[in-house]
């Protein structure tokens, strides 16, 4: 079936950096036409800048918002054909610690922002004729919880969970759904806390004896949104390094 994927158009959320730069910078290597969903700010321009793409400021802990920021893009694009919901936040706090805003805040951009802009982008799909990818990056947390982390592991259960049931309302369409669980990626997200004995901690937990690179999991993205995965769809994939294998 081959694995080009040139000439498809992709909106990437949180695209700006980390990650989600990576797997932006992954896809436009590969030929495709790329937009960046982020905050406001220089980051997100600058980056779809480089990539020759498209930029659309959202919060998108405002599903309204969230929504309409996808059909701005898929309108740039000329078209949607791979979505890939990687924006998300880390709070950490314990469940004797954690507050009312930062469990709403936390499910709102890693959880309900998922559902709406799969919505969004299905739907414009759908109106294509059908067909397409979309890829999920939730956590290795949401298998394995993780202290100081209830909020965030259970936004990222969640992102789970509607994965495999968009998986399944949309693969008459011809929808893949998928999403992936990273470990420990080396990006900005925790830099401030994270010190180098947690990396050496961390790193021991793995077979490789390494931690992973924002590279590992763009190059499962690229993967799955390729033509070798359309019978691949409703999955939780680990990029852990071997760390969990469940």
């Amino acid at each position: 079936m081959g694995s080009d994927i040139s000439g498809r158009r992709a909106v990437v959320t949180g695209g700006a950096r980390g990650i989600g730069a990576a797997i932006a910078r992954r896809l436009a290597d590969d030929g495709v036409s790329v937009a960046i969903l982020d905050l406001p700010g220089d980051a997100g321009p600058a980056a779809a800048a480089e990539l020759g793409g498209t930029f659309v400021g959202v919060d998108l802990a405002d599903a309204a918002a969230a929504m309409a920021a996808v059909d701005e893009a898929a309108d740039a694009l000329g078209g949607v054909d791979i979505l890939v919901n990687n924006a998300g936040i880390l709070r950490f706090a314990s469940l004797l610690d954690l507050t009312v805003d930062d469990w709403d805040r936390t499910l709102a951009i890693n959880a309900r922002a998922t559902v709406f802009t799969m919505q969004a982008a299905a739907r414009a799909m759908i109106a294509q004729g059908g067909g397409g990818a979309i890829v999920n990056i939730a956590s290795m947390a949401a298998k394995t919880g993780g202290l100081n982390e209830l909020g965030y592991a259970a936004s990222k259960a969640a992102v789970v969970s509607v994965t495999r049931s968009a998986a399944a309302d949309l693969g008459p369409h011809q929808i893949t759904v998928n999403s992936l669980c990273p470990g420990y990626i080396l990006t900005e997200m925790g830099a401030a806390t994270r010190t180098e004995e947690d990396v050496a901690a961390w790193s021991a937990k793995s077979p490789l004896g390494r931690l992973g690179a924002p590279q590992d999991v763009a190059g499962f993205v690229r993967f799955l949104v390729s033509p070798d995965a359309t019978y691949l769809t409703g999955q939780a994939f680990n990029v852990t390094g071997g760390m969990i294998t469940q």
